[in-house]
């Protein structure tokens, strides 16, 4: 079965670090480009970061020099390292492949930027 599965969200200060897991079954990470997607309450989902089949990155300009985006072939896994963290980052972040697949949209997690 096709699935991808997020987690590592949680309530962090602003400053903070947070490293976010996507795990893949029914697809290989290696093969297949991956996004980090984002929606805040009220927002539409954007891509936040991405990477390509050859390990080409792509992050958007909000996440620049903050966000490391990286893959674990071997756990196929992808990962979104997330540093200097801002309130403006609180949203529930999902992991699709890019383009994304509709029927591959898990559940998110939330990460939460507060003090």
């Amino acid at each position: 079965q096709l699935q991808l599965v997020e987690s590592g969200g949680a309530l962090v200060q602003p400053g903070g670090s947070l490293r976010l897991s996507c795990a893949a079954s029914g697809i290989a990470v290696s093969i297949v480009g991956v996004g980090w997607y984002r929606q805040a309450p009220g927002n539409q989902r954007d891509l936040v970061a991405s990477i390509a089949r050859g390990g080409s990155t792509d992050y958007a300009d909000s996440v620049k020099g903050r966000f490391n985006i990286s893959r674990d072939n071997a756990k196929n896994t992808v990962y979104l390292q997330m540093n200097s963290l801002k309130p403006e980052d609180t949203a529930v972040y999902y992991c699709n492949t890019r383009p994304a697949v509709r029927g591959l949209w898990g559940q998110g997690t939330q990460v939460t930027v507060s003090s």
